[in-house]
């Protein structure tokens, strides 16, 4: 087992509320009057600007070359220590994230003081608290961004294709490894992080010893929740409700059966328990 009972438990329940978390956000996009009009699902803008027009049936290119990108791009500033930029990146990423994640819930000028705020916090005093709180919101507000842009053929293709691309990047060229280290060194990790122990105040001159930390990468809450979200959007929310279950379920399988210090990607566990779900959704409406 990698981890406590207790930590596995902790980590499958924040996984869990993220997900849950993400679906009311992304409720919360639905323009309801639209929708009625036109039949399907249709979402409001967001606070900072109209989605991009994307083909649904082709939505996955666009964003797979995007993440592949992206890793060559963090790859080079890990390389050549370009924190400052990767920071930077990161800053915008959360603050942006966050602010659509609020803006339902509240005046778009409070969301946007209370994102900035966060993200900064966040970034120059981080603790594991704000850590995980902004964690839950994050994925949330990047699924308000996302969902519209895909149907269940689209988002289920790019899941198969992320969870094929984790599994080489962990177990083959390892390179999402090096980035999981470099994030937690520099304090930008993306994911949620949970310590065996919470950390004392350092004292001035006394080295502190590094206290064992489980960690769930960004990509592991962010793409099944993606998922759900084109459940919801193509079939209903009862049923998207049910994809976070099944996808928990896959997570808490990779964690249960995984060994100590060794790395594991996560992807084709809580990619494969999406599927479950899904059929189990179909069933479900079959039968009713």
């Amino acid at each position: 087992m990698k981890h406590s009972v207790k930590i596995t438990l902790f980590l499958l329940l924040l996984f869990l509320t993220a997900q849950y978390v993400g679906l009311g956000i992304v409720e919360q996009y639905v323009d309801v009057e639209r929708s009625a009009e036109t039949g399907i699902t249709e979402f409001k803008d967001l606070p900072i600007g109209e989605r991009p027009p994307i083909q649904e049936r082709t939505s996955f290119l666009p964003i797979i070359l995007v993440i592949l990108g992206g890793t060559v791009i963090m790859l080079l500033l890990v390389k050549h220590k370009l924190t400052i930029i990767w920071k930077g990146w990161f800053l915008m990423a959360v603050f942006i994230a966050l602010t659509i994640a609020w803006d339902p819930f509240m005046p778009t000028v409070v969301a946007f003081i209370l994102a900035a705020f966060f993200a900064a916090w966040k970034l120059w005093k981080p603790n594991i608290f704000v850590h995980n709180f902004t964690e839950l919101f994050i994925y949330g507000g990047l699924a308000a961004i996302f969902v519209s842009w895909f149907d269940i053929l689209s988002i289920s293709i790019l899941l198969v294709l992320i969870a094929v691309y984790d599994a080489y990047a962990v177990w083959k060229s390892k390179h999402m490894i090096t980035l999981a280290k470099s994030q937690t060194k520099e304090g930008i990790f993306a994911g949620l992080l949970i310590p065996y122990k919470l950390p004392s105040k350092r004292k001035k001159g006394v080295k502190t010893k590094k206290v064992r930390t489980a960690l769930l990468g960004g990509g592991d809450i962010g793409f099944p929740l993606i998922f759900a979200g084109v459940v919801f959007k193509e079939l209903g929310l009862w049923q998207a409700m049910i994809i976070p279950i099944f996808a928990m379920l896959g997570l808490a399988l990779l964690l249960f059966f995984s060994k100590d210090k060794k790395f594991y990607p996560a992807m084709p566990f809580i990619g494969a328990g999406c599927f479950v779900g899904l059929g189990i959704v179909y069933l479900l409406m079959f039968l009713i």
